[in-house]
C-alpha cells in the first residue's frame, strides 16, 4: 500500500503527464542507420574540421571511428587494460567521455573520462600517432583525480565551451540512494557539479579567473554550477551558448535544465534538497531561495503509473534521462532552434523550443521517427552533433543513427 505522500507524489505525476503543452507540428522526421558498432556504446563526436569520420565511445574501454558509413574494425584508442571491470547492464563506469581539443587538427590532442580500477573518476588526455586513425596510448596525462565514494553516478561527460575553448566536466553527486553525503551542495567537494578548467596552461590545468569561485577560499574553483544529481549528457547550443544539462532523476523525476551561460555561472539545480520541481530533501517545505528549476521534467517510474492508472508500461514516459542538442544543422530546417533529447529506458525521444524560459511545442517525436525509419534506436545512450549541427542518436545495443527528413 502506498502512504498519503506517495499517492500525492504520483497524482502530481498524472497530472504533469497529462498537462504537457503538445504541438502537431510534424518534422518528418527519420533517422537512418550510420553504422553497426560493437555494443555498449556511449557516445559519438566528431572533431574540429572533420567531415568524414565519426568517433564512438564504448564503455569497455575503446574508441571506434565510423567512416564513410563504416565501423573500422581497429579501435582508434583502446584503454580497457584502464578501466572498471564490472560492466554489467546498468552499471555506470568503464570509459564514458569523449572531447576533442579544439585545435585537434594541429596538436592532436584528445580527452577521455573514466573509471579506473580503483574507482575513481579521471579524466586525461591522450595524442594521436602518426597514424590518424590511431591514438597513441601510451600518451596519457592525468588531468584530473577523483575518487567515487559508491559505484554509481559517475556522470562522465566532457565539452569543450563553443566560445571560451575551456573543457566542460560533468561529475554525479558519488553516487547511492538520496546522496547520503549531500555532496551536490556541497562546494568543497567536485562532486555534483560541473566543473570549468583551462587545460592549455598550468601543469595540468588552471582555473579561469572568471569562474563563479574562483579566488573564494574553501571552494573548489573548478565548480562552474552545482546541485545535480548525475548529470549524464549535457550540451551547448553552438549559436547562443546557452547551457542544457539532463540530469537523471532519484526514483520519481527527470529533468532538463536549459539556462544561458551567464546564469549557469555558479548556478545552483537543487539536488538534494529538490527533485525536478519537488522537495526531496526535506520532503516538504524545502527552501528554494537561490534554486534554479527546471524547464522540463517528467516522471520516471513507469510501475506506479501502471498501479494508478491502469497505463501500460509501453506509455509510461521513461527512467533515465538523455540529454542532447539544440539542432542547429541545414538539412532539416524545421527543426532549427529545436532541443532533442530521450530517455534510456524506453527508448522515447522528444522535442521542444523555448519561449521566455518556458518549454513550446513539447513533442513525443519516437512514433513519426519509428514510422518513416527502418531501424529505430532502442537504448538512448548519447545524442552527438558533428561540425555541421546534423544530429546522432546512439543504441547502447550498438548502432549509431543520423537524424534526417524524409
Amino acid at each position: 500500500m502506498m502512504n498519503k505522500t506517495e499517492l500525492k507524489r504520483k497524482f502530481i505525476q498524472l497530472l504533469l503527464l497529462l498537462s504537457i503543452p503538445t504541438s502537431a507540428t510534424s518534422f518528418d522526421l527519420a533517422v537512418v542507420r550510420v553504422a553497426k558498432v560493437p555494443a555498449k556504446a556511449l557516445y559519438v563526436t566528431q572533431p574540429e574540421g572533420e567531415e568524414n569520420r565519426l568517433f564512438v565511445v564504448n564503455q569497455k574501454g575503446l574508441i571506434h571511428i565510423i567512416e564513410n558509413g563504416e565501423a573500422k574494425k581497429e579501435p582508434f584508442l583502446d584503454v580497457s587494460d584502464r578501466v572498471h571491470g564490472s560492466l554489467t547492464p546498468g552499471r555506470e563506469k568503464g570509459l564514458l567521455g569523449l572531447a576533442f581539443h579544439p585545435d585537434y587538427s594541429n596538436n592532436g590532442y584528445l580527452f577521455i573520462n573514466y573509471v579506473n580500477k580503483n574507482d575513481s573518476t579521471i579524466v586525461s588526455r591522450f595524442k594521436t600517432s602518426d597514424d590518424i586513425n590511431v591514438a597513441n596510448k601510451d600518451s596519457e596525462k592525468l588531468i584530473l583525480s577523483l575518487s567515487q565514494p559508491f559505484g554509481n553516478h559517475n556522470g562522465g561527460h566532457l565539452a569543450f565551451g563553443p566560445k571560451d575553448g575551456f573543457l566542460y566536466i560533468s561529475l554525479g553527486d558519488g553516487g547511492k540512494w538520496g546522496d547520503p553525503f549531500n555532496n551536490s551542495q556541497n562546494l568543497e567537494t567536485l562532486l555534483g557539479s560541473i566543473l570549468r578548467i583551462d587545460i592549455d596552461n598550468g601543469d595540468r590545468y588552471e582555473i579561469p579567473s572568471d569562474n563563479p569561485f574562483f579566488g573564494k577560499p574553501g571552494i573548489r574553483q573548478e565548480i562552474f554550477c552545482y546541485g545535480l544529481r548525475n548529470p549524464w549528457r549535457f550540451s551547448f547550443d553552438r549559436e547562443t551558448n546557452d547551457l542544457l544539462i539532463g540530469d537523471v532523476g532519484q526514483n520519481l523525476w527527470e529533468e532538463i535544465n536549459w539556462t544561458t551561460w551567464e546564469e549557469s555561472r555558479g548556478a545552483n539545480f537543487g539536488w538534494r534538497t529538490m527533485e525536478a520541481n519537488h522537495c526531496y530533501s526535506p520532503e516538504d517545505f524545502c527552501d528554494t531561495v537561490d534554486l534554479i528549476m527546471p524547464v522540463h521534467a517528467y516522471p520516471n517510474n513507469a510501475a506506479y503509473l501502471k498501479v494508478l492508472i491502469g497505463m501500460d508500461d509501453k506509455e509510461a514516459a521513461g527512467c533515465s534521462v538523455t540529454g542532447g542538442y539544440v539542432y542547429r544543422g541545414s538539412k532539416i530546417k524545421a527543426l532549427r532552434g529545436t532541443y532533442i533529447f530521450g530517455d534510456y529506458c524506453t527508448g522515447r525521444i522528444w522535442s521542444f523550443k523555448l519561449n521566455d524560459g518556458k518549454p513550446v511545442g513539447f513533442k513525443n517525436i519516437r512514433k513519426e521517427i519509428k514510422k518513416n525509419s527502418e531501424y529505430i534506436p532502442l537504448f538512448i545512450s548519447s545524442f552527438g552533433e558533428d561540425n555541421s549541427g546534423e544530429l546522432y542518436v546512439v543504441d547502447y545495443l550498438g548502432a549509431v543513427y543520423k537524424f534526417i527528413s524524409k
